[in-house]
């Protein structure tokens, strides 16, 4: 894993270093940086510090996460739901609740374990700790993900992520009832600046844009089929929360009062890409997970 510089800014100034550093990446947990601290893996200005170091504006932070953690991903039959595969790449619909590589406090039961037990042909690219990742789907949402079995295929599906050719729809259950049947969202995404473990819509973030259209509407709530046009950290939960209709089940983005339904309502419904090798468009979907089902049909009998 490459070291990490990170240099602090008059939002950060004045957290202990283990917070501050965990709320740039959610893959690592407080305490591991503060071991990582300990062990002298943090430097801050080019010199170790305590772990109840509190940071200063414009420090300059450097981050040299342990390469043993990354070599110890150990292959795990997981049953995975494989869609479609061939030599150069696979689509796996990813069950709510499975965190897509090893990190910190999640070492076994990824994705990636599961992968790596169901095929040794992955790309390299991303290291040892993400074999074949291409992109990434939150812990709490299930659906449909493209992973590369090759490194031309990786850079292939990257490529094609970049210029925006990548067919990504997702259905949502958001709270609210939405009055038009289909918007655009075009707002920049950053770190929120009052919470740094959270994403935000901000003046100085990165272009984001999702579309959406109206599915069924239950009274409160409201169904939307979401297509990003990009792919930002939380983009669709924190796009329906900015114009009002936040996530049911979100606990980073919803309101206090949800339904407890163990996560966001989110399901990765749709992936289209172009092959590869052959450059012939394919598509895949999958159904929303049972319990996803379940709350749809509830709401129906309610409404």
């Amino acid at each position: 894993m490459e070291d990490l510089t990170i240099e602090i800014t008059e939002e950060m100034a004045g957290e202990r270093i283990d917070k501050a550093v965990s709320s740039i990446d959610e893959d690592w947990s407080r305490s591991q940086i503060a071991n990582w601290v300990k062990d002298g893996a943090v430097k801050v200005n080019g010199v170790t510090v305590k772990p109840n170091y509190k940071v200063r504006m414009d420090d300059i932070i450097i981050v040299s996460p342990p390469l043993l953690e990354e070599l110890d991903v150990i292959p795990e039959d997981l049953n995975l739901e494989i869609v479609y595969e061939d030599a150069d790449v696979l689509v796996v619909n990813k069950p709510r609740g499975m965190v897509v590589h090893p990190a910190p406090g999640h070492a076994g039961g990824t994705l990636v374990n599961g992968l790596m037990f169901h095929c040794t042909d992955l790309s390299g690219i991303n290291g040892v700790a993400r074999p074949g990742i291409v992109h990434r789907i939150d812990k709490d949402t299930s659906g449909l993900l493209m992973v590369a079995k090759n490194d031309m295929a990786h850079t292939s599906l990257v490529d094609q992520l970049v210029k925006k050719t990548v067919t990504r729809k997702y259905m949502a259950l958001v709270h609210g009832h939405i009055p038009h049947d289909k918007g655009t969202i075009d707002a920049p995404i950053g770190r929120d600046v009052k919470d740094r473990q959270k994403m935000a819509v901000i003046d100085k973030g990165k272009h984001a844009i999702t579309h959406f259209r109206v599915l069924e509407r239950f009274g409160n709530y409201t169904l939307v089929e979401c297509r990003l046009e990009t792919g930002r950290t939380h983009q669709i939960r924190v796009h329906m929360k900015y114009i009002g209709f936040p996530l049911v089940g979100d606990p980073k983005y919803g309101p206090k009062k949800t339904m407890d339904i163990g996560g966001q309502a989110l399901h990765a419904e749709v992936i289209g890409f172009n092959h590869p090798r052959t450059g012939e468009y394919l598509e895949f979907s999958a159904e929303a997970p049972e319990e996803f089902s379940e709350l749809l049909e509830s709401l129906r009998e309610k409404d």
